[in-house]
């Protein structure tokens, strides 16, 4: 039986989104004039810690424990170490550390979105759930956006927040790859900033599904680059402010 045509990474706009969202001279502005800022997305105990939320009963998870082994032994071993290296230098420069996390404003969780309500997602004030991971929780009077959908633009009041910081270009991080950290990513896109996905400091429930969301984000989105070389950037910005 004849197979039909094969394409490899056919994409007709390649060029005109790498060189208008990705590569584009902005960006490196944004970070010089201290308008970069990075966003941490849901490193807290009701996805991402052994034990607790999902993962409370991790038979009725619906994930199976080789893919349970996957994300946290990439959670703990990678991720968190790395995102904990990028706050510490976006810190060292003063430039904005953002997290977002999924908390309802009740304690009955009535006020959750459609979609975490049918899911059963719900991490209440005060909760264990709600709480940040200590490794990479806020600082001093670092921002927390509390939502309870999976897009954080959407939901809540972020876009709002970023313009009144004159924020234009985003580093981000978190869980999982393919549902809330890719849907901010393409919102954030569409509403005009400059992003880059940090590969080694995302994470989701199987290697496929982190190798897809790589794909479909880079050179279309965002910028996907490592750690070392997120910071190597912005270790520079006060020599590209100068």
């Amino acid at each position: 039986m004849a197979s039909g045509p094969v394409y490899d990474n056919v994409d007709p706009l390649r060029e005109q989104y790498r060189e208008t969202l990705i590569t584009n001279r902005a960006l490196t502005r944004a970070l010089g004039t201290h308008h970069a800022a990075m966003l941490c997305i849901d490193l807290q105990y009701l996805d991402a810690a052994r034990g607790w939320g999902v993962f409370a009963d991790a038979e009725r998870s619906g994930l199976p424990p080789e893919a349970q082994d996957y994300y946290f032994d990439r959670l703990e071993n990678t991720v968190l170490p790395n995102v904990r290296r990028l706050q510490d230098g976006f810190r060292s420069l003063s430039l904005e550390v953002i997290h977002t996390r999924i908390q309802s404003l009740t304690q009955d969780g009535r006020d959750r979105g459609p979609g975490h309500k049918r899911l059963g997602l719900h991490a209440a004030p005060g909760s264990k759930e709600a709480d940040f991971l200590e490794i990479v929780a806020p600082r001093d009077d670092e921002i927390v956006i509390n939502k309870t959908a999976s897009g954080v633009f959407t939901a809540t009041n972020l876009e709002y927040v970023l313009r009144n910081l004159n924020v234009t270009a985003l580093f981000v991080v978190g869980v999982y790859s393919n549902e809330c950290v890719s849907t901010a990513i393409r919102d954030a896109c569409d509403l005009g900033f400059y992003v880059t996905l940090i590969e080694d400091a995302c994470a989701t429930v199987t290697p496929e599904l982190q190798r897809a969301t790589m794909l479909t984000m880079k050179d279309r989105y965002a910028r996907v680059m490592s750690t070392e070389q997120a910071l190597a950037e912005i270790s520079k910005v006060e020599e590209i402010a100068e």
